[in-house]
């Protein structure tokens, strides 16, 4: 029983931080066995409560990066490749575009923060990038338990 409320607790730690997030997570924690319904939720709440912070406090970090730029002489940089493949799909797309494949290219938080950024309102990109989430933990989650299910069978 322990055993199994730590893996969950690990679950939510990793879909929580940037770069594993929960699409990578899920399928991890379905093929070790867990309870895909379960670690699908834990993923879930774990990945959107990051997503959120970065939401509530993305106007603060950016006058905290404008005046640290400032106070150190930094000028702007060009825009990275992700950051201009972000640009060209919310030109071509906007934000459900930018939400919904943004976790694939980017992952959950930086799609946030590059939503954020182009101008988005926080509520739209929050609601936006909650059905993303939604959606692809759906498909990464029967996809592996059905995919791990016919290849153990």
């Amino acid at each position: 029983m322990f055993q199994s409320l730590w893996e969950y607790i690990l679950v939510f730690l990793a879909a929580a931080t940037p770069w594993l997030e929960a699409i990578v997570v899920i399928p991890i924690g379905i093929i070790r066995g867990l309870n895909p319904v379960l670690v699908s939720i834990v993923g879930f709440v774990g990945n959107m409560l990051t997503v959120l912070l970065v939401v509530i406090f993305y106007e603060k970090f950016e006058a905290w990066r404008a005046r640290r730029r400032k106070e150190k002489g930094i000028e702007e940089k060009p825009p990275t490749k992700r950051q201009e493949r972000a640009k060209r799909v919310w030109n071509r797309y906007g934000l459900p575009g930018l939400s919904i494949g943004g976790p694939l290219i980017l992952g959950t938080h930086l799609t946030i923060l590059m939503a954020l950024a182009l101008g988005a309102k926080k509520q739209a990109a929050t609601w936006w990038m909650t059905i993303s989430l939604i959606a692809w933990i759906l498909v990464f989650a029967i996809g592996t338990y059905y995919g791990f299910t016919w290849f153990t069978n």
